[in-house]
């Protein structure tokens, strides 16, 4: 959409808003810079990062408010479940709304009156159109150019592809327990220092939220970021044969090569994470203490 818009196929747009959760692989970043660089500057749209903090460092610190990610458990009992997702609404919705408010000239808890509110397009293509929603506050009215232009999710990568961005990477945090076994293996085939970071914070949350755990409410289950529910240095994550596949179902209970395989095929968008119906247990199915 940024592109579409300074190269005129979309009206011009305002300003940018980049969500950052503190732990996105360096690519992205890396990615980021470009665009601003050779894309939006040129066009005289500027690049706001916002931030609440770092996912990573926030969930490993006791003393700090963790919104938590969802992560799958594995109870004392055997039952499976996944923690709620709340780090959408926190590391990325907040801080682009409290950016919005500030644009507006209405920070926080100041009121915002009726008519004064931002077009906020939200990159959905045709793939996605079910997932077009409204905003949730009267300030943000939410536009879906891509849905409007007719554009499927192909056809995005052949424009980016036209303009010299076919290598676009996703964008997620870098241990989203969301990311498919492909994702998983292009970390650690490509990228070992972010593979042991991620290796060693899939190891530091087994026991669970550290200010839960502090607070005496800990987590009476195991906590990992594979959906195996195994460490993630131990995780079959290199992709396996149909034969394979079939032979594994006794240790891999879901039943989808394919969903293992690719995990969440789009980014963490703010508005459209996919991941969000999987994700909704409360604190007793996944068995926190009381």
């Amino acid at each position: 959409m940024l592109a579409l818009s300074a190269n005129g196929v979309l009206p011009k747009a305002d300003y940018a808003i980049f969500a950052d959760t503190g732990w996105e692989p360096r690519a992205v970043y890396d990615h980021l810079d470009r665009l601003e660089r050779e894309i939006a500057a040129p066009a005289g749209i500027p690049v706001l990062r916002v931030s609440s903090g770092n996912i990573r460092q926030d969930a490993l610190d006791p003393a700090h408010r963790f919104a938590s990610m969802p992560l799958y458990i594995l109870n004392q009992d055997g039952k499976q479940g996944m923690t709620r997702r709340q780090c959408t609404g926190e590391y990325k919705i907040k801080p682009i709304k409290r950016q919005v408010r500030g644009l507006l000239g209405y920070p926080y808890p100041q009121r915002i009156p009726r008519d004064v509110f931002v077009e906020q397009w939200v990159g959905i293509s045709t793939d996605e159109f079910h997932r077009a929603k409204d905003a949730d506050v009267r300030y943000m009215r939410n536009r879906h150019p891509l849905i409007d232009l007719g554009w499927s999710r192909s056809d995005c990568l052949r424009y980016l592809t036209s303009v010299g961005f076919a290598d676009t990477p996703k964008s997620s945090c870098l241990g989203c327990p969301f990311h498919g076994n492909a994702q998983w293996r292009h970390i650690r085939d490509t990228s070992p220092d972010e593979w042991q970071d991620v290796v060693a914070f899939d190891a530091a949350i087994r026991a669970g939220n550290a200010r839960a755990n502090a607070s005496g409410n800990p987590l009476l289950g195991e906590a990992f970021l594979h959906r195996s529910r195994v460490p993630l240095s131990q995780a079959p994550i290199d992709h396996v044969t149909a034969a394979e596949w079939a032979a594994r179902q006794d240790a891999l209970p879901d039943t989808d090569p394919e969903e293992w395989e690719r995990g969440v095929v789009d980014g963490c968008s703010p508005w459209a994470c996919r991941g969000e119906a999987d994700a909704a247990l409360t604190r007793d199915d996944v068995g926190l203490a009381s």
